[in-house]
């Protein structure tokens, strides 16, 4: 079983030792909370909430031996920050990655507080009563030594964190067991007494893993809301400008995690609302998908949206505040749908540029791609970014890519492959590869060195003009 605990829902699947998915069941999480500016806070205990009912439903779907069960996976949100009371119950409201106190080392200002720890050792510790959790899921603002994995002995490395060793959970690594389920949910849940919780990674880092990537010319792109693209590697990065390395799902390697997109495929979601319900009542009629019914319409627009093109800043970062979402080119030919096609080019274009920067940072070239995610269901989309990149582009098979990580995490403490390699080569699939279109690829090209990589230049005086106006 494989638990892929996610910002706006929890996702858990069950697989046997090829891969295949044999069962799958998820649960909503609440809209997070925000009382004020820069706080945005999980309600409730809906982490937790969120991980037990997603387990109840898999487990409901299953229809073999749940005794046969051999182990579960634990994957969570990353660069969360939870308080615990001495009890384990929580002491404040789960942190969201969000919040802007996050930026900031741990300030204790409540005595309540007893422990300082993850989301995936909060739940980690609701599943086992353990206080373990995974070392590669700890990073910025967190006495972590990299080179043990474990946390730091030096004492200014850990008051410059604002913590104290007594205050956190001891550490395991990707693959090693985090404890035993609790007796009372394994009998609830119909498992074995002494099933093991195993420990992954931060999230991004399971669903590199979970993905398959293993060689050097290989990058996985992440289309949700925040898109970003990860390669894997054996040393950390000193100094990085145009990426973030961050640990792998595998001990003492790496992923290198590219400048991202914020509101990516959210940007899909925003032009579907706009339409409203003309958009639902004729994918109704042809009884598909909204994004489905928009996907076929856009295939008749031609590469490049008869000139229409996007420029995505519908969330600017706080050190560009004035940029916005631009538009330019429109004339007579226009229509919804060259709209909606060129969203997705502007995504595809944004994505190949941020890889870009990184690859020539690091001096690496790509031979293929791996595309995940809910945009990864597109095949208008997942056939742009290999005409925009002029190299295959896979989607894997599966409900959860992170569901699958946590998994082969699993099959690595139980050994039943040689390493996280072998696992991977055995329990990742390919559903469909998508081969570049070259007079697509090359007309692509030109417009992304000519016009997108260029338009800021010009576009950003005037909106420095705009931005006190309609801020």
């Amino acid at each position: 079983m494989g638990i892929d605990n996610g910002s706006q829902s929890t996702k858990v699947a069950i697989y046997d030792l090829e891969g295949n998915e044999v069962a799958f069941g998820s649960y909503q999480l609440q809209d997070t909370l925000s009382p004020k500016p820069g706080v945005v806070i999980h309600p409730d205990d809906d982490l937790w909430d969120s991980v037990y009912e997603g387990m109840k439903n898999c487990l409901a779907n299953f229809t073999g031996n749940s005794k046969d069960i051999a182990g579960i996976g634990l994957c969570t949100i990353r660069c969360c920050r939870v308080l615990l009371q001495e009890d384990g119950h929580l002491a404040y409201p789960v942190i969201s990655w969000m919040d802007s106190r996050l930026a900031k080392p741990y300030e204790h200002t409540d005595d309540r507080v007893k422990y300082v720890t993850t989301t995936s050792g909060y739940l980690g510790f609701r599943l086992t009563g353990q206080r373990k959790d995974t070392a590669a899921n700890y990073e910025v603002n967190w006495p972590l030594d990299r080179e043990t994995l474990d946390w730091s002995d030096d004492d200014e490395v850990m008051k410059a964190n604002g913590l104290k060793r007594e205050m956190l959970f001891d550490l395991v690594k990707p693959g090693d067991k985090l404890g035993t389920l609790r007796q009372e949910l394994a009998y609830e849940f119909g498992l074995n007494t002494d099933i093991p919780v195993v420990a992954t990674a931060n999230d991004k880092a399971v669903e590199v893993l979970g993905a398959g990537i293993k060689d050097e010319g290989s990058i996985m792109i992440s289309l949700g809301t925040f898109i970003s693209s990860m390669l894997l590697r054996n040393e950390y990065f000193e100094n990085a400008r145009n990426f973030f390395p961050t640990l792998a799902c595998i001990p003492f390697k790496y992923v290198y995690e590219s400048n991202g997109i914020r509101r990516g495929m959210w940007t899909v979601s925003w032009f579907k609302k706009l339409i409203g319900e003309e958009l639902v009542t004729e994918a109704g009629k042809l009884d598909i998908s909204e994004e489905e019914y928009l996907n076929r319409k856009a295939q008749d627009v031609p590469a490049g949206s008869d000139g229409l093109i996007t420029i995505l800043d519908w969330l600017p970062t706080p050190s560009i505040p004035y940029r916005k979402g631009i538009m330019i080119g429109f004339d007579q030919r226009h229509t919804k749908f060259h709209i909606y096609r060129s969203i997705l080019e502007a995504i595809a274009y944004n994505i190949k540029n941020n890889i870009d920067d990184m690859l020539q940072e690091i001096d690496v070239e790509l031979n293929d791609l791996v595309v995940i995610g809910g945009g990864s269901k597109s095949d208008l989309m997942m056939q742009m970014i290999a005409d925009i990149f002029g190299l295959p582009v896979q989607r894997r098979e599966g409900s959860s890519t992170a569901c699958l990580g946590a998994a082969i995490c699993v099959c690595q403490y139980l050994t039943v492959y040689k390493d996280f390699y072998e696992a991977a080569s055995k329990m990742v699939k390919t559903q469909q590869t998508f081969m570049p279109n070259r007079q697509n690829h090359e007309f692509y090209n030109k417009i992304n060195d000519t016009v997108v990589k260029n338009v800021r230049e010009h576009t950003d005086e005037i909106l420095k003009r705009t931005y006190p106006i309609f801020k």
